[in-house]
């Protein structure tokens, strides 16, 4: 058997840690107080610069959630929401990217403007709203939108025609195979909807 260990040093003597340095490799002349124990000094705390990095997903001076990145709260956790307008076949025309939260009314309202001549729009329940509705009928589009669970009054639809909406839906699972869009590895927005867009032309327009 090991004999009982010698010398160890108490646990009530801490350590005294180094002082901070300063851009030259000198320690600081102001670090008198380094080692002292007692409430730190908040004023004089220069551990991390605020310009440095963000922590928590949050960039300096943007709110928490990251909105400013277009993350945000859903139900799966802090994610993105990407809107796309695609063609018959199913292959994407228009994205636009939101934060997680955001509702799918301010997705069609962008994207209304890019609506190309056509018979008919598929849209899932997120996007039934009236005065879409109404927009997509003053453009001659027959709008193909079931109604949403807690409505009262039903909405009229084919429900045949929109069983092809399951194109669009391949669409996105087809973008997930790739897994910087399935897991947004890029933080920054721009960079996630160039390799949304860069995807789809690799799957669908070449």
């Amino acid at each position: 058997m090991a004999g009982r260990a010698r010398g160890l040093r108490p646990a009530e003597d801490a350590l005294q840690p180094l002082g901070p340095l300063v851009p030259d490799g000198g320690v600081r002349t102001d670090a008198d107080g380094t080692g002292r124990r007692g409430r730190p000094d908040r004023n004089g705390d220069d551990r991390r610069d605020a310009s440095e990095s963000a922590p928590h997903r949050v960039e300096p001076g943007a709110s928490k959630g990251g909105c400013s990145r277009f993350i945000g709260r859903t139900k799966g956790g802090l994610n993105s929401k990407l809107h796309a307008l695609s063609d018959a076949l199913g292959r994407p025309i228009t994205f636009f990217l939101t934060a997680g939260q955001t509702s799918d009314y301010i997705g069609a309202r962008a994207l209304l403007g890019f609506l190309p001549k056509a018979k008919a729009l598929l849209a899932d329940r997120g996007y039934d709203a009236d005065w879409f509705r109404k927009a997509l009928i003053e453009r001659e589009i027959l709008p193909c939108i079931p109604g949403r669970k807690a409505q009262k009054l039903p909405v009229e639809y084919d429900p045949e025609l929109y069983k092809e909406r399951r194109r669009i839906e391949n669409m996105f699972g087809r973008l997930k195979d790739w897994r910087r869009i399935a897991t947004r590895y890029d933080r920054c927005p721009d960079l996630f909807l160039s390799a949304c867009c860069l995807g789809a032309v690799v799957l669908y327009w070449l």
